[in-house]
């Protein structure tokens, strides 16, 4: 079994709910990234997912607009998320890294390029923003054959019919986007998260980790009574923005919130 779905699996049986934390490749400078995924796992993170920076990332808020600005001065490239990946290795075989971005820069390296290099650099999973599984059929190929899973969107207007087919199509886990709008944006209400992933898991075999919203001890507690883990993004960044200058800060104040939604989960 892929090292995403076995890690997820594992934390399920042990009754646990899993923490992933989004970041941006390169933010706030190339070489942070590396050590940060690192300070990531000390602080109680299961599974990493690694920002592609992108010109236009029109699924975010304000703050990871602004991270994928900061990447992008440095002149990040997909090709260099993949060897931060491959040096993320070199230290830690068991924490999944999924990268989360959009489709333009893989339809630029190629999908069999992307997929091999991907597998080679110990990338676990993928979430393109920009493709519905209707539309993945040559990528999804491409990166089963290399065993990349796959991880699709459910979001709060899916129809039972459409979310049926994505639990299908997922693998390693299932995205629930909390939020009828971009990262960061308004605030979560567990009620209805409740509600809807109780709806989705009449279709879904995977577990079910809900992002967007998620910015505190206390909505991540929320979320973990209801699904299989939260996905915590815009509320990391927001602190690396503000520490963009001095490293120590930005470590001790990301690692100390990441404790803090640990224990919360």
């Amino acid at each position: 079994m892929a090292r995403l779905s076995t890690r997820l699996n594992e934390i399920g049986d042990d009754g646990g709910k899993a923490l992933v934390a989004y970041i941006v490749a390169g933010d706030p400078q190339p070489q942070t990234t590396v050590p940060l995924m690192h300070e990531l796992v000390a602080a109680g993170v299961d599974v990493i997912e690694l920002g592609i920076p992108f010109s236009d990332p029109e699924a975010e808020g304000p703050v990871i607009q602004l991270a994928h600005e900061r990447a992008l001065r440095h002149k990040v490239s997909l090709s260099q998320c993949l060897d931060m990946v491959s040096a993320f290795r070199e230290q830690n075989e068991r924490t999944p890294v999924v990268l989360m971005g959009y489709l333009n820069p893989i339809e630029s390296m190629g999908y069999e390029n992307f997929a091999k290099r991907a597998a080679e650099a110990g990338v676990n999973g993928t979430i393109i923003v920009n493709l519905p599984p209707e539309e993945a059929g040559g990528l999804s190929v491409q990166l089963k054959s290399n065993g990349v899973e796959s991880v699709y969107l459910l979001a709060p207007t899916t129809t039972d019919q459409r979310a049926a087919m994505i639990c299908e199509a997922s693998s390693g886990f299932v995205y629930y986007v909390s939020l009828k709008g971009t990262t960061g944006a308004s605030s979560l209400d567990a009620s209805d998260v409740r509600e809807k992933v109780g709806q989705f898991r009449k279709f879904c075999k995977l577990p079910i980790l809900v992002g967007f919203g998620v910015k505190d001890a206390e909505t991540a507690s929320a979320v973990a009574e209801v699904a299989d883990g939260a996905v915590v993004g815009s509320a990391i960044v927001k602190i690396m923005a503000e520490c963009e200058s001095d490293d120590a800060e930005l470590f001790a104040r990301v690692g100390s919130f990441v404790r803090e939604l640990r224990a919360a989960l």
